[in-house]
């Protein structure tokens, strides 16, 4: 028998106990630099039609509401989104990670800050990952506020991320000119760390955001802010930014870390050029996490869901996806002389035929036995020298109870046996929330 046990804080460990059983404390770390491990969400459309992406042209910005969903249903999958997340904080993950979308039927939390709000009420230890809000389309002096909330009402445990955001929400659903969003994300970014690290009562005078006072009310638990985490997915402008600024880097890609390794390798010469050491926890990355009893069960309980993530959840047109000027200048001319971001063109032509095993083996998704995501996931972490690990446990159409089993397996039998990677490396993990203190132990009876 496993009992998962809480050691943030002094654990006395009594002498005797009522049952006779042979008692083991199989690791105690008190105060170890762990690998963080949390759970990351989209919030998708669990029901699309079986001939949806023959019917209609994308997935976000254009699918029409009226026709693809039921405002009671969707309530529901709200609800089964923030049972799974807490249920993940319950099975011993270090984090739950929400993001910002707009349009879609791939997930759509238009407001990860009252999902975060919730999360924050409800669980006790865990890290708040907000992987939105997107900086050039919410007013930043709103976000400093609300970010300062979740942090008050946290207890310190929040991960501010601060997106550039997608060609999707900011360009297409938000009608921001592509030549923009860049300026607009730096300026933003800049007012809200003023606003909170600022004692004084200040003007603000940008080119987007004209303010005489700037007076903000609460401020951060956090000092002298929330660790900063800013998702990519290889553009040179946003590796530079991230990289002066020594904030974590989040590589946020459903392809895998095999298409990832090009770009992260990029992101690590860049420090390394810089004068930076290569700690792990300076990246973050996003990992599809599939866990059953066996291989074979794997196969026979997720093949459809993959299926149905990937042909459906990302049926979106490239002109969608990159505006022209979304990409800026040093980015194109960068990714063209490297021969593009890493990702075939003709991807999607590839993966028609592929059965569940090319998946894995394309790393495109983690999954397996409890023993095969362990090793899977160990190469994963490794190959890309990652500290802060996204494992998103539902994809597009699984349901509800589905999730649940493969967020505890993964938590019971996975979990405590990868978190401990980088323990001997003795590096700091400075981009973790000063309040979310939590060091999962696995203790065997």
């Amino acid at each position: 028998m496993k009992i998962t046990c809480n050691l943030a804080n002094d654990v006395i460990l009594p002498k005797t106990f009522n049952i006779c059983l042979d008692f083991q404390i199989v690791s105690f770390h008190k105060g170890a630099k762990n690998m963080k491990i949390s759970m990351f969400h989209l919030m998708p459309h669990r029901e699309l039609p079986d001939d949806f992406e023959k019917r209609y042209s994308s997935v976000w910005v254009t699918p029409p509401w009226a026709e693809l969903a039921d405002p009671a249903r969707v309530g529901q999958y709200y609800n089964w989104s923030l049972d799974e997340l807490e249920f993940a904080a319950k099975m011993g993950f270090d984090g739950v990670c929400v993001n910002e979308h707009h349009q879609n039927a791939y997930g759509f939390m238009p407001s990860p800050n009252i999902m975060a709000s919730a999360l924050a009420r409800n669980t006790k230890d865990t890290a708040i990952v907000v992987m939105g809000s997107t900086l050039p389309t919410n007013p930043p002096q709103r976000v400093a506020e609300e970010y300062a909330m979740l942090d008050g009402i946290s207890g310190g445990r929040l991960v501010a991320g601060m997106p550039l955001g997608s060609s999707c929400d900011v360009n297409w659903c938000y009608g921001i000119p592509p030549m923009e969003q860049r300026e607009r994300f730096r300026e933003a970014h800049d007012l809200i760390i003023e606003a909170w690290t600022r004692k004084d009562v200040f003007s603000f005078n940008g080119k987007y955001n004209q303010l005489r006072y700037v007076n903000t009310w609460p401020k951060p638990i956090q000092q002298p802010h929330p660790p900063v985490w800013v998702p990519g997915t290889g553009s040179k402008s946003t590796v530079d930014w991230v990289a002066e600024r020594d904030y974590c880097y989040c590589f946020l890609s459903y392809f895998g870390s095999k298409f990832a390794k090009k770009n992260v390798d990029k992101y690590w010469e860049r420090l390394d050029e810089m004068g930076k050491d290569k700690n792990p926890y300076r990246l973050g990355f996003l990992q599809l996490v599939l866990v059953a009893e066996t291989d074979a069960k794997a196969e026979e309980q997720y093949f459809e869901h993959v299926k149905y993530f990937y042909e459906k959840s990302l049926h979106t047109p490239l002109h969608f996806f990159m505006a022209p000027g979304h990409v800026d200048h040093s980015s194109l001319v960068k990714a063209t002389r490297a021969g593009g971001y890493g990702i075939p063109a003709d991807l999607a032509t590839q993966r028609k035929d592929w059965k569940f095993q090319d998946y894995i083996d394309n790393r495109f998704i983690v999954a397996g036995s409890p023993e095969s995501v362990r090793h899977q996931l160990e190469e994963v972490i490794k190959d890309l020298n990652c500290g802060n690990l996204m494992a998103l446990m539902h994809l597009g159409s699984m349901p509800h109870e589905l999730t649940k089993k493969n967020i505890q397996l993964f938590g019971e039998e996975v979990l405590p046996k990868v978190r401990n990677i980088w323990d001997d490396q003795g590096w700091e993990n400075h981009w973790w929330p000063q309040g979310a203190k939590r060091s999962q132990e696995v203790v065997s009876v």
